[in-house]
């Protein structure tokens, strides 16, 4: 059978503009969160437990996205959620318009996005075998993570210059218009999925029960998903909320926040890129090597309070952990049954994303008690570059890992 150019495959291009689009208005609403908490009602900590808010829904709910990832439509799933979240933002911006948002209301519409999230992630995630040829699924990942870190690299520049120019009012409108029009491109009659693999009827708690002892029998996903912990509590989540922070602290405005983020992010946009052209099948050992280069630069991150320079270093974390997810993550989609796909995947993201706010609340907790940030992620890159080599030295199946793709 001949294979199909991914860019002449209708469904994949609408799934990856849906998703693009959808990056862009995502990291335009936390970028102006992020600023508006920090700048205006002027707390730190309160920019940690929202966050919190938002983000921990996907640690309670994320499992469950999996299981409905399993027993319905993806399209269907992702469609409504997008719908559902661009509504919330268009509230959001409503709130702020009539000069009406406060942290209450910040918690409370920041839980339902969060939850929303939940169910969104795994839905995206385990479509993607379905819409590409198995040897298209690491060109597949890449191309959408790359579009995604475009995306994550434009919103916060858009969203840093239309605040500086129009207001957190005029962003938050912008980021709901973004995010609305993904929910348009994935509308499920432009994806065309096919049919629900998952025929066997029982219990959601069987089916989760069924997804976690899939996973527990492999030591590959397994040490793959401590992998992802480490990066995302130690690394990526301790950073995430320290940056705002240090912009602040070094007298920084809203576009040098955008030049960070946007740097972080072309560094990602980079490795994407590179993991697309060249061929992985150590994929294990590159995902704990990218790990540990990951932390050596997140040390150096922390000791440097130089705007400038903390700039070049986001670029590097960003280049270094792409290589950490992304050979991992195409690894258990092309070995995992598709009739569980959803349910695995729905862990993985967890890993991937799920520990954010408890870096977040460790990180803002230690400031709140007058740790110096510069202090607490050099101890975070250190505790997380120790776990990295341990794993380097015991974890033999993952380390030695080949693909046969």
């Amino acid at each position: 059978m001949e294979q199909q150019s991914l860019f002449r495959n209708r469904p994949f291009i609408f799934l990856f503009i849906g998703g693009f689009l959808a990056i862009i208005g995502f990291s335009m609403f936390f970028m102006t969160t992020s600023w508006f908490v920090i700048a205006d009602l002027g707390s730190a900590s309160s920019l940690g437990l929202i966050l919190i808010a938002i983000t921990v829904p996907r640690i309670l709910m994320m499992a469950f996205g999996g299981v409905l990832a399993d027993k319905f439509k993806k399209t269907t799933i992702m469609f409504s959620t997008s719908s559902i979240q661009g509504v919330l933002l268009v509230i959001i911006f409503l709130l702020h318009n009539a000069n009406q948002l406060t942290f209450a209301y910040l918690i409370i519409l920041g839980f339902f996005f969060g939850t929303l999230d939940a169910f969104s992630g795994p839905a995206g995630t385990s479509l993607i075998p379905k819409l590409v040829q198995k040897k298209q699924i690491k060109q597949a990942n890449a191309v959408i993570q790359g579009l995604g870190q475009i995306g994550f690299v434009i919103g916060p520049v858009i969203s840093g210059s239309v605040m500086e120019f129009g207001g957190v009012t005029t962003s938050y409108l912008v980021s709901a218009i973004f995010v609305l029009l993904s929910a348009f491109f994935m509308f499920p009659p432009f994806l065309k999925e096919g049919p629900v693999v998952n025929s066997i009827k029982q219990t959601p708690f069987k089916d989760l029960k069924e997804g976690f002892s899939y996973v527990k029998t492999s030591k590959f996903l397994i040490t793959g998903i401590l992998i992802l912990i480490t990066l995302n509590f130690f690394a990526f989540g301790a950073i995430s909320i320290a940056i705002p922070i240090l912009v602040e602290t070094y007298g920084g405005s809203p576009i040098n926040l955008s030049y960070i983020e946007a740097a972080l992010g072309v560094g990602m946009l980079i490795s994407t890129a590179v993991i697309g052209m060249i061929k992985i099948r150590r994929r294990g050992l590159t995902s704990i090597a990218g790990l540990i280069a990951t932390l050596i630069v997140a040390i150096a991150f922390s000791q440097i309070p130089n705007l400038y320079v903390l700039t070049a270093l986001a670029f590097l974390i960003g280049f270094t952990m792409t290589f950490v997810a992304i050979p991992f993550f195409t690894s258990a989609q092309e070995d995992t049954d598709p009739r569980i796909m959803g349910r695995v995947m729905s862990i993985v993201f967890l890993a991937m994303n799920g520990f954010d706010p408890l870096a977040y609340a460790s990180v803002t907790l230690l400031v709140s008690r007058g740790y110096d940030i510069k202090l607490v992620i050099l101890s975070f890159s250190i505790v997380g570059l120790i776990i990295a080599l341990t794993i380097l030295w015991r974890g033999a199946t993952f380390r030695e890992y080949k693909s046969n793709y």
